[in-house]
């Protein structure tokens, strides 16, 4: 399965940098559809692999996009952890850019779209005015951005970065929140592409469009949504209630197949953590599900 990943890049319509991406498309058989996967803060594509070769196995085809200052799309001018010059308008530009490019390879396989956490609140700035016509969207480790912004004024001041979500988790590495398994926790300390420090400006010129995305009455009505999240996520506020807002929100707003799956116990990174065999099912059980009749 050596030859499973390829890597490409497509210039950024920000300022031209280029965005690194990872395919796994060997499917047995006729791919079924296609999937682009965005990650989320501080970690990078290709540690999507464990899942891809799931949703591969079920016939998808996955494209993960490193992030602007994420991975391998970084440059002078947009070190890691940083955004760049465009800032947050830049990443919100390159995840369109990103579908626009999937559904132009694959223009026969319908699109769908994985995000996580950031990326999750990225796509949902970018579904206000869809670039493409997804099939469904999976929405892992999501909030409202004024939940998320509730969140973060009450982590503890003297905690660097995202090592303040570990408040009320076992203090082993400082990561513990992102899930309960010790050795996913290891390789994510391990890794030196995950778990860096970022500029604020990432987080706040995201959290900027938190009044935008309080309202998604722009979103398509039949465009099929799955938010999953673990109830002891802290993104997702106490208990989920902010993602669990999330899932009101597009249902008030007319959007009509909107499923929330919240996973008892589990943290932030549900494809990496003790459940993810049962998340990862489900996940492509509802992709299939999906899939034009």
């Amino acid at each position: 399965m050596a030859g499973m990943q390829t890597s490409a890049t497509f210039p950024s319509p920000a300022d031209g940098l280029a965005i690194t991406t990872t395919t796994w498309d060997d499917v047995p058989g006729e791919p079924v559809g296609v999937v682009q996967l965005v990650h989320g803060l501080a970690e990078h594509g290709p540690r999507y692999d464990r899942f891809a070769r799931t949703l591969v196995a079920a016939g998808f085809v996955v494209v993960a996009a490193d992030s602007r200052g994420h991975g391998s799309s970084v440059s002078a001018g947009v070190p890691l952890g940083s955004f760049g010059a465009p800032g947050a308008a830049g990443f919100l530009a390159d995840v369109a850019e990103h579908a626009r490019v999937v559904a132009a390879t694959y223009p026969d396989l319908p699109l769908f779209a994985f995000a996580h956490s950031l990326g999750s609140m990225g796509m949902q700035n970018v579904l206000l005015d869809e670039p493409v016509r997804y099939a469904g969207v999976v929405l892992s480790g999501s909030t409202t951005l004024d939940g998320l912004g509730q969140v973060l004024a009450g982590l503890p001041a003297d905690q660097p970065g995202l090592a303040a979500f570990n408040a009320g988790f076992e203090p082993r590495t400082g990561f513990e929140w992102l899930s309960r398994d010790p050795a996913e926790v290891d390789a994510y300390m391990a890794d030196p592409l995950c778990g860096f420090p970022t500029e604020d400006a990432i987080i706040g010129g995201v959290l900027a469009t938190a009044e935008r995305t309080a309202d998604p009455s722009t979103v398509r009505a039949d465009l099929p949504l799955l938010l999953v999240s673990g109830d002891r996520d802290p993104v997702g506020g106490p208990g989920g209630a902010h993602v669990t807002a999330l899932a009101d929100r597009y249902r008030a707003a007319g959007v009509t197949d909107v499923t929330l799956s919240l996973y008892p116990g589990a943290r932030h990174e549900l494809v990496n953590e003790t459940n993810r065999d049962e998340v990862t099912a489900d996940v492509v059980g509802w992709l299939t599900a999906h899939l034009p009749r």
